[in-house]
């Protein structure tokens, strides 16, 4: 079979590898899924495939979103303006008790349409039905780590917490070595989790050698409720149950001591920092410096739609980068270069993928985009770290290649019929609005 070939040329290119190269005019050479070539100046006139005229754009790694809720793209603006709590019990979680399969699928081939068009080439997502998340990212052409949501009362897809580990099992087992979607076990919180689930969900994570992902001391009433339930902190109390380590990804993980980080550090987890969704929900301001100064691995989340209420990690850049600024009434923290890496390679770092995406390197995946610069909002262009974080927007992103494969060009999906997605996603509105009647 011929080898598949894909050049991206006259283009700056921001690598993202450890040395933060970039090469004011270079090219990317694709050869069957992989990256063949990063190099300066303009490829050789033998090579073979398809050649896209970047147009002096920007070419950097595709953006990673390391935690969302993809089907919840169908209840965006549901139930806007309401504390965490009253949130998920008086909406959310009577709604998801009515959906299916169907309604899952659809509403996760949304997000996926929704990040192609960002720039996300790869998303970690917790939800219910996660088989139909992940036919629909492997469909739509995109990079995910799945996994179902675990918790103490019965899911409206599996029933009882036993049948819901089987599920996890069989879901690791159908999806293993899937060249586009992998699979994490994925309990709730735990505020919705008893120690014994949580058990033996790291019993399953730790035997498939799978991540174990959570959402961890989001709120601080949720801080004070397990205080109060066990006696701890929510970090000591995964300590005490063996769960504080390398495989751990804390997903938002806002309400932390001092200490809490140090120990963190130590046990090598990893976070998923969720800056709109923890801001629109009033959750508090994590202390993502003191969580870098401390080594902990952090990557940029958007959370789901209903409480974000978009899949934009331009956007979540801009933020995270000004918000950290003003609390610390310090312009110098979490500078441009740190925020683009937080994006890129080290949400790949989370994810446990960065021997394979986050930075455009010989011998990896060829998960990449184009930015287009020829803008109002991005000329002059100085510096392109600082405009990708502070002025870039995701409607500015032209194409999407995904381990190889284009997934958008000149902002036409390839692999998602736009137009049918909509009416269907229309349709499944219908039902949530006689569900919450």
């Amino acid at each position: 079979m011929p080898e598949q070939e894909l050049v991206i040329y006259n283009a700056t290119v921001v690598t993202m590898d450890a040395d933060s190269t970039i090469l004011p005019r270079g090219y990317v050479m694709v050869r069957d899924g992989g990256i063949a070539a990063v190099e300066a100046g303009d490829p050789p006139a033998t090579a073979g495939g398809e050649r896209l005229d970047a147009e002096g754009g920007l070419v950097l790694p595709g953006l990673i979103n390391t935690h969302t809720h993809a089907a919840m793209t169908l209840f965006r603006g549901l139930a806007d303006d309401l504390p965490l709590m009253q949130w998920l019990e008086s909406y959310i979680f009577p709604a998801e008790a009515r959906m299916d399969a169907a309604f899952v699928h659809t509403g996760a081939r949304l997000a996926c349409a929704e990040m192609i068009r960002a720039g996300i080439t790869c998303f970690c997502d917790m939800y219910l039905f996660a088989h139909e998340v992940a036919r629909a990212a492997r469909d739509c052409g995109v990079r995910a780590v799945v996994g179902e949501v675990l918790y103490d009362f019965p899911s409206p897809n599996y029933g009882p917490i036993e049948a819901g580990f089987a599920y996890t099992r069989e879901l690791i087992e159908t999806w293993r070595g899937d060249p586009l979607v992998s699979v994490a076990v994925q309990p709730h919180a735990p505020y919705t989790c008893r120690p014994e689930l949580l058990r033996e969900a790291d019993r399953i994570a730790r035997h498939y050698d799978v991540p174990l992902v959570m959402h961890l001391a989001e709120t601080d009433g949720e801080t004070r409720q397990i205080q109060e339930r066990y006696g701890l902190r929510p970090v000591a109390h995964l300590d005490r149950l063996g769960l504080l380590h390398a495989n751990l990804i804390a997903d938002h993980a806002v309400w932390l001591t001092a200490d809490e980080i140090a120990l963190m550090a130590q046990r090598g987890v990893r976070v998923a920092h969720c800056v709109e969704s923890n801001m629109k929900l009033a959750s508090g301001v994590a202390q993502l410096p003191e969580l870098l100064a401390a080594g902990v691995t952090v990557g940029l989340g958007t959370d789901g739609c209903a409480s974000n209420n978009d899949l934009d990690l331009f956007g979540e850049m801009d933020t995270v980068a000004k918000l950290h600024k003003v609390q610390r009434l310090d312009p110098t923290v979490m500078d441009a270069a740190t925020v683009l890496r937080l994006a890129t390679i080290e949400g790949a770092r989370v994810l446990g993928l960065a021997h394979r995406i986050g930075s455009l390197e010989t011998g990896k995946r060829a998960d990449l985009i184009v930015v287009d610069t020829r803008q109002p909002h991005l000329t002059p262009l100085y510096n392109p770290v600082s405009h990708l974080v502070y002025a870039a927007r995701s409607a500015d992103v032209r194409h999407t290649v995904i381990d190889g494969r284009l997934v958008m060009r000149d902002r036409r999906l390839l692999t998602i019929d736009l137009a049918s997605l909509l009416d269907q996603a229309r349709a499944k509105a219908a039902l949530v609005t006689s569900w919450v009647a």
